[in-house]
């Protein structure tokens, strides 16, 4: 936990190691999950459209509640891991505080829209099908984000800008606390 606060955690390899390990990871379900969307539907709302209603020439058959029910169970819990894990590294970038809360707010606001989008195209209206589309890139897009910049403060980046919230000089430390 010092390494965090005090910005220390550039110098511990280990730490950084970490970090570097998981970002491939990460850099590889991002992909998959790309992958996946794109196996199922494309960036045009009518794809969305026809995914989550069905449509006959395509042989689709609607999307089912208890489909959607299983989907949704297993991705609440995967993204919501995902994103504390990916969003905790920002606190680790030297960015001011303002920063750091968008970009922890808009991946999960994202991944909610992304994955409540579909119910509400399904059960509400078809309309919803752009909200999908735009949690779905938003999703991708701070999550490339994200990775790129766990990446940027091991490599590039200084504890210049660091901001912890607390001034350095008021940070007591005891080595038996941690």
């Amino acid at each position: 936990m010092r390494f965090m606060v005090t910005g220390e955690w550039s110098r511990n390899r280990l730490l950084q190691m970490i970090v570097v390990l998981y970002s491939v990871y990460v850099a590889l379900l991002w992909v998959t999950n790309a992958l996946l969307y794109f196996q199922k539907m494309s960036l045009a709302p009518s794809s969305v459209v026809a995914y989550y209603l069905g449509n006959p020439e395509q042989y689709l058959s609607p999307r089912s509640y208890q489909g959607l029910l299983e989907v949704s169970h297993f991705h609440l819990f995967a993204m919501g891991m995902l994103l504390l894990v990916l969003t905790h590294l920002v606190l680790f970038c030297p960015f001011k505080t303002w920063l750091k809360i968008t970009l922890i707010t808009t991946p999960f606001v994202a991944a909610l829209v992304d994955e409540g989008a579909g119910w509400l195209v399904r059960f509400v209206s078809p309309d919803f099908a752009i909200l999908k589309v735009a949690g779905f890139v938003v999703l991708q897009a701070s999550l490339a984000v994200l990775v790129g910049l766990s990446l940027w403060a091991i490599f590039v980046g200084s504890q210049d800008n660091y901001d912890s919230g607390v001034p350095p000089d008021e940070l007591d430390f005891a080595d038996d606390d941690f």
